[in-house]
């Protein structure tokens, strides 16, 4: 992978990670209001702006990092099976894309009720299961990008084969009449 496309790949990767964690805050703030706010037409507000910014930003956003930070990896030293928390990364991204896909029939829910008005203490269970999946998606995000900065150390027995093999192949040979 040439440089300019590498420093474009990078720069995309972490403008989407990025904007899909702090949409994530965004979602965590409005169902933290929608659950705990008295006056009903701001409850209602949080739960149609829950069903916005999910449609139309969270959800675009999550399927970006699972495909540019393997088009990454494999455009750099640090290989795409070659680091455990590269692997570690790719789950937790893959694994928040899928928990996402499953809430979004209860974000629709909730959206759906608050638009007719018959959201009520019923709903009380969903309204909760917003806020922890929220905060629990925030924080999987942040682990995300804690391991992105400080990379934790610990190669994969891949890498260990792979970076062997090239050490070999750099090694200028040492037998006669080579």
């Amino acid at each position: 992978m040439s440089r300019s496309l590498r420093k474009f790949v990078l720069t995309a990767h972490i403008t989407f990670a990025v904007s899909w964690l702090g949409t994530v805050a965004g979602f965590l703030a409005f169902a933290i209001v929608g659950l705990t706010n008295q006056e009903a037409q701001i409850v209602r507000s949080a739960y149609l702006a829950m069903d916005l910014i999910t449609r139309f930003v969270i959800l675009p956003l999550s399927f970006a990092p699972p495909i540019t930070g393997p088009i990454l990896s494999l455009g750099t030293p640090w290989g795409l099976f070659r680091h455990y928390w590269i692997i570690a990364k790719l789950i937790i991204t893959v694994l928040s894309t899928v928990i996402l896909l499953i809430h979004l029939q209860p974000i629709y829910y909730l959206s759906s009720a608050a638009l007719e008005g018959t959201l009520s203490n019923a709903d009380r269970g969903l309204q909760i299961q917003m806020v922890v999946a929220s905060a629990a998606a925030l924080i999987a995000l942040l682990v995300a990008n804690f391991l992105a900065v400080y990379k934790p150390k610990g190669m994969t027995p891949y890498g260990w084969r792979k970076q062997y093999e090239e050490r070999t192949l750099s090694q200028p040979s040492t037998e006669v009449g080579k």
